[in-house]
């Protein structure tokens, strides 16, 4: 698949904006952090921009965006249209619970409470929605898989969880428990991801003979049918070279994990403070970013098939 940069900033900045509101509010509502109305502010407005800041730059992708509004009435059928609507609900319940946390000096009240609780609640369904509207797609077998929502949620999380790092600090507040924290989702999401890419590697997916029916013998494609590229060999039949493959991969485990990691125990050593959680915020969008990128650029449509390749 083609990887679209707009879709890309998209899963990014509002995974990292979901995350980063989850964690903000739950380890406010738990008292699992030291989290006054300042760090609520900064923190919850940073996150809304970063979601708001996503979710618009997905409208780019659409060939017309004025349409856009058609994809909320599709809710029963499409992981696409249920995560605009619950990303639209997500907005009134994380926006008046902020508030009012920031008004009351972060007090915890009963409509504080289940204000917070629900859009902690929407946020997750949203992260989750976004996976699976690839998770979903049995045309593209590299993302027809449970571990594509699995990925969303957990990169989501640990890329919000090191913003939060740098917010608690920027504030003025404790973050040796939310960077440990950070470190545990950084390990999880490295391993989940490499599970993911061993899994990837099993070649199991359709081939030509499978698609044409013809079983019995090797089944080779003597003609496309065209001259000249098309929209679908453009947008489907992406193909980058397997040493940037290589690299970038690389590149997702030193920037997405392993620097965001060293960065956090920087901070658990007191040793830094700020400086290492800038590198490790900027490293983890790096990181995540250069993943998304090959979630892309990996997936292969069976309509490659048809094509000349042999199996996707």
């Amino acid at each position: 698949m083609h990887p679209a940069l707009s879709v890309i900033f998209f899963t990014v900045a509002s995974g990292a904006g979901y995350g980063l509101f989850i964690l903000l509010a739950l380890a406010h509502l738990l008292g699992l952090g030291d989290v006054d109305g300042k760090t609520l502010l900064w923190g919850g407005l940073l996150s809304l921009l970063l979601i708001t800041a996503g979710l618009l730059s997905s409208v780019g992708h659409l060939a017309n965006p004025k349409n856009a509004w058609r994809a909320f009435f599709r809710f029963k059928t499409s992981w696409l249209s249920r995560e605009g609507v619950f990303a639209v609900l997500f907005y009134p319940f994380g926006f008046c619970y902020l508030l009012l946390a920031w008004l009351s000096d972060g007090a915890v009240g009963a409509l504080t409470l289940v204000l917070g609780g629900v859009a902690v609640l929407l946020a997750l369904i949203t992260v989750f929605c976004t996976g699976m509207i690839y998770g979903c797609l049995k045309t593209i077998r590299q993302w027809n898989t449970s571990l594509t929502p699995t990925n969303y949620l957990l990169l989501g999380l640990a890329s919000g969880c090191v913003v939060l790092v740098l917010v608690l600090l920027l504030t003025g507040q404790q973050a040796d428990a939310m960077a440990g924290l950070g470190v545990a989702l950084l390990v999880l999401a490295a391993l989940a991801k490499g599970v993911y890419y061993f899994w990837m590697r099993t070649l199991s997916g359709p081939t030509i003979n499978t698609a044409t029916g013809f079983t019995r013998a090797q089944v080779r494609l003597l003609d496309a049918g065209h001259t000249a590229g098309t929209f679908l060999t453009d947008e489907f039949g992406y193909q980058a070279p397997l040493n940037q493959l290589f690299w970038m991969k690389v590149g997702v485990f030193v920037f997405g994990f392993v620097v965001p990691v060293l960065g956090l125990g920087a901070v658990l050593a007191g040793v830094g403070g700020g400086w290492f959680a800038g590198l490790a915020v900027v490293s983890v969008f790096v990181g995540v970013g250069a993943e998304r990128w090959l979630f892309f650029a990996e997936a292969r449509h069976v309509v490659n098939l048809y094509h000349g390749a042999q199996r996707t």
